[in-house]
């Protein structure tokens, strides 16, 4: 599509008036309007016989099947979105007492809390490593994300002491 702003449509009009001059010029423009509505109605005409073509030939229903085909090209995300998430809240109380589908139900959230533990005490380690690389670095250690920031006081008690004698 052109880019036509009015400016330039402004020009086209003053020139096609003094070339065209005023007593024809509305006569030319409804004969351009004529000719612009054939050449639109040709583009739609072409647009749905292009159309009626593709889907004569199967070729609307193989792009269908095609897009709905690429959400499937991951397994891992296949699966996950076909399980939803079934496998985040394992409730055994919902299954009936004694059935083995219980039992695994038992199984799976027993395994879910003890990883949840697990990974709690992989954070603390964390934390506990990072306090000691901190404390031996001599640098402050960072303040928790739900704290408010240090003011610059605080900032420089906590700052290490410059050392006056260095150990030979």
């Amino acid at each position: 599509m052109p880019d036509i702003g009015g400016m330039e449509l402004l020009v086209i009009g003053i020139v096609a008036l003094i070339v065209v001059g005023p007593k024809d010029l509305p006569g030319m423009f409804k004969k351009l309007g004529q000719i612009v509505g054939r050449v639109r109605g040709m583009a739609r005409e072409f647009t749905h016989a292009m159309n009626e073509a593709a889907d004569g030939t199967g070729m609307t229903e193989m792009n269908r099947d095609l897009r709905a085909a690429t959400k499937f090209t991951n397994p891992k995300a296949m699966a996950k979105e076909m399980m939803g998430d079934v496998m985040d809240d394992i409730d055994p109380s919902k299954y009936e007492e004694g059935s083995a589908t219980r039992v695994i139900a038992e199984k799976k959230a027993t395994a879910q809390q003890e990883a949840k533990e697990l990974a709690a005490k992989a954070r603390q380690i964390r934390a506990e490593k990072a306090a000691k690389a901190a404390e031996l670095s001599g640098e402050p250690e960072e303040a928790p994300a739900d704290t408010a920031p240090a003011t610059e006081a605080e900032t420089q008690e906590a700052a290490p002491e410059p050392q006056a004698e260095q150990r030979t």
